[in-house]
């Protein structure tokens, strides 16, 4: 299942993608796709909708895909290839740095470069939104905790984060820094999260070609790594 939310920013509404690929409207069914719907149980309720009484939506703005994120986790150097393209060592474990929720912005929605930005960048990034409360969890037991997975673009400012102190934070948190979407893709259609390809283009040239298979710390080992250190929420 593909969840939506469309419309002005401010005023999305809750949706989803149909077989046929159109966007089917889901505000008559629940209010928002949010937190409380990321659950299996409720993930479960959703996909038993019969699609095609939905009406449908043309036309419409993709937003974030769901709403109630309370916070967004990145992981630092995660894919080899991209450490040996910026010349630093294989981290010994996840690098962890934060995104402001002010960064957050719909997947087609323009981006606004910081006053003073002189080397604004782009990341393609698989986006891994949590499901169930995840607190000390194994490895083993991580991916259970996944509602599912969207495609996140961790726009940077490299001077802001490397030349000006040292803090990732600040130049990764901009506004508009993290477009996210176009739709959230449940769990149960992505067997393996470690074998999607990724890739990310700028004014139609493909500047980016990879593979989730490169990365360092896969999904599952992320996911246990980092709720050592904070509980996850629904939504994360």
């Amino acid at each position: 299942m593909k969840l939506v939310r469309t419309g002005l920013p401010g005023a999305e509404r809750p949706g989803l993608i149909d077989a046929q690929g159109e966007v089917r409207d889901l505000s008559g069914v629940i209010a928002d796709v949010n937190a409380a719907h990321l659950s299996p149980d409720a993930l479960a309720r959703l996909a038993q909708i019969d699609t095609g009484k939905l009406p449908v939506v043309e036309g419409a703005r993709f937003g974030v895909p769901w709403t109630g994120i309370g916070k967004i986790i990145a992981i630092g150097l995660n894919y080899a290839d991209h450490a040996a393209e910026a010349g630093m060592p294989i981290p010994a474990e996840p690098i962890v740095f934060l995104k402001a929720n002010s960064s957050l912005n719909g997947p087609d929605d323009a981006v606004m470069l910081p006053y003073g930005s002189l080397k604004s960048d782009w990341e393609v990034e698989l986006g891994v939104v949590i499901g169930t409360t995840a607190r000390n969890v194994s490895r083993e037991d991580a991916l259970s905790h996944v509602a599912g997975y969207c495609v996140v673009n961790d726009v940077s400012e490299r001077e802001f984060q490397v030349e000006r102190g040292g803090t990732w934070d600040k130049g990764k948190g901009c506004d508009t820094f993290c477009p996210v979407g176009p739709w959230l893709v449940t769990r149960d259609e992505v067997p393996d999260p470690q074998a999607l390809g990724l890739w990310l283009e700028v004014n139609g040239e493909r500047v980016q070609k990879g593979s989730t298979a490169t990365m360092v710390f896969d999904v599952a080992t992320v996911v246990s790594y980092v709720s050592r250190f904070m509980t996850l929420q629904p939504g994360d």
